[in-house]
């Protein structure tokens, strides 16, 4: 072969190698991971509920419509948290209802957030009461016949006394001839020791007879002995008290008649005492006898007496809606007294373990319940919800709430100043404007009724939306022509537009051209006023929370 046709095979062989070469280079490069590839989204497309007024009035389509200024009516998506999320049993159809607030402003509001969490509701019932005398330690001292009191030897009220201290001495026609009855019928049984059994007999039977009528007139064991042993009468007996205690009342005074059943001392055993304590009404299902319960009085304010519930009192006291509960407590010191003030602290252990929220999260209106309920970063969701039982710092919730759902438990309230929180809650049970919810939860249509039209719409909630831009022009019929920046929660965009004032002195002072702040309220739809208006001033405060 010769050297020049060698010299082309050569060259083409290295141009086909170069060739193969780019392309498994080009090749290579493609298949980068480095190289931009068109990948098609495996996101969903969010459906579209209806179409809203872009000036925020009530006003709603279900087709893409132009406004009378010709703004196009602005689209509301149905929300979803992700393709693997469960939407909550309770969330609003279509995420109406719900509140965005930036995430800046969440962390200068301080929101904090805690999740609906299974608990025992342990409960501790606080209650006042009153120190009472036990009733089963009363005692009444009435002697059960007639006569006078000779002698008394516990002459004041509040006086203590011990078992077996006497009294009084009494004098008693009847008592003296019970006494001679009984030691002739003694000194008769002597006498017939040796007759025969029967009229023994008999004999012992009256003496029996005369010692068992002493015994019931409350004649002392040891005055009968003595007066079996020694056979004389006594002109007066002594009365003994028959337990320790104090004496509430002394009606005995020396030298006074008594009738048979008269009371003359009551004498009470204070070594325990009660406590009634006034439990209200909605709290008296979570009361049982046994339950234990502390007790502080005021009078010794370092001391802490121990008790336990005996009763729960049948009737209701209609003027202060309480139940009155009986607490026992010892008292061997005697320091309880009867009608001190008591503060009662109930501890009550709730029956199972039941779906809770803090205390804190809860917004009552006094008609309903309310709930803020965080779904992302920002968002939250305003829920009518259904309490049942309460503890010092949860409460249980029976619908409204699924477990694990995060709600707010603190800066609620500010929420509502930096949102539009009422709006939000008077469209709870709507799943749009014009529209409300069923049992379910489902959107259902608003129903036009015969003969009245269409449903009527809720009354507007009167909410103010701050913005700022420029005083243009003080227009003669009293409105003012401004500019101002968008506005997000009413889905304005940037616009020069004449508003009225609700007060003309608003603008005192403000040459047109001034950088403003203001703030605009609907008073009737369609209709904005100016509500709050100041200049802008040059330099920012140095208050994060300047404005607030």
């Amino acid at each position: 072969m010769k050297p020049i046709s060698i010299i082309i095979i050569g060259a083409l062989a290295l141009l086909g190698v170069g060739a193969s070469g780019y392309w498994f280079g080009t090749r290579t490069v493609t298949q980068s991971p480095t190289a931009p590839v068109t990948v098609k989204s495996a996101k969903a497309e969010r459906k579209i509920l209806y179409y809203r007024n872009p000036m925020g009035l009530a006003d709603t389509s279900l087709a893409p419509k132009k406004d009378s200024m010709g703004m196009d009516y602005v689209a509301v998506y149905e929300e979803r948290e992700g393709p693997d999320s469960a939407p909550s049993p309770f969330a609003t159809s279509g995420g109406a209802g719900q509140v965005s607030i930036s995430v800046e402003k969440v962390q200068k509001l301080g929101i904090r957030t805690e999740p609906a969490t299974i608990r025992m509701l342990d409960k501790t019932m606080r209650t006042v009461g009153r120190v009472e005398v036990n009733e089963r330690n009363i005692h009444n001292i009435t002697p059960k016949f007639e006569g006078w009191i000779e002698k008394l030897h516990v002459k004041t009220t509040g006086e203590p006394v011990k078992k077996g201290q006497a009294l009084f001495d009494v004098y008693s026609p009847e008592l003296v001839s019970a006494q001679r009855e009984y030691t002739i019928a003694m000194q008769g049984v002597a006498t017939l020791k040796d007759a025969d059994g029967d009229t023994r007999k008999s004999m012992q039977q009256l003496a029996e007879a005369s010692l068992q009528r002493l015994k019931n007139w409350d004649i002392s064991e040891q005055q009968v002995k003595d007066l079996a042993k020694s056979g004389a009468t006594k002109h007066s007996l002594t009365f003994y008290t028959p337990v320790n205690g104090i004496v509430l009342e002394k009606k005995a005074l020396q030298g006074m008649r008594f009738m048979p059943g008269e009371m003359l001392y009551q004498i009470a055993d204070l070594s325990s005492v009660w406590v009634i304590a006034d439990v209200f009404e909605r709290d008296i299902a979570l009361v049982r006898t046994g339950v234990k319960a502390k007790v502080k009085i005021n009078a010794y304010p370092d001391k802490v007496f121990e008790g336990v519930i005996t009763y729960v009192y049948p009737t209701l006291n209609p003027a202060t809606r309480t139940v009155p509960v009986r607490l026992e407590i010892a008292n061997p010191h005697g320091l309880l007294k009867p009608a001190m003030f008591a503060q009662v602290e109930i501890s009550v252990v709730g029956e199972g373990k039941v779906l809770t929220v803090p205390a804190s999260a809860v917004i009552d209106s006094g008609t309903r319940q309310i709930v803020l309920v965080q779904l992302a970063e920002g968002r939250f969701e305003p829920r009518e919800i259904s309490l049942g039982s309460r503890s010092d710092n949860y409460v249980e919730v029976l619908n409204g709430v699924a477990g694990g759902e995060r709600v707010v438990v603190a800066a609620n309230f500010l929420i509502d100043a930096e949102s539009n929180l009422k709006a939000a809650l008077g469209g709870i049970g709507h799943a749009h404007p014009g529209g409300t919810l069923d049992t379910k939860g489902t959107a259902q249509p608003a129903v036009e009724h015969a003969g009245h039209g269409a449903a009527e719409e809720s009354k507007p909630v009167a909410v103010g939306y701050q913005t700022e831009g420029t005083l243009n022009a003080l227009n003669a019929d009293g409105t003012v022509n401004v500019t101002h920046s968008q506005i997000k929660m009413l889905g304005w965009p940037g616009m020069t537009m004449d508003l009225a004032l609700a007060n003309p002195s608003l603008v005192t002072g403000i040459q047109p051209g001034t950088v403003i702040t203001f703030e605009i309220v609907e008073r009737k739809p369609g209709e904005w006023v100016i509500t709050k208006l100041q200049a802008k001033p040059a330099a920012a405060s140095g208050n994060p929370h300047a404005g607030y």
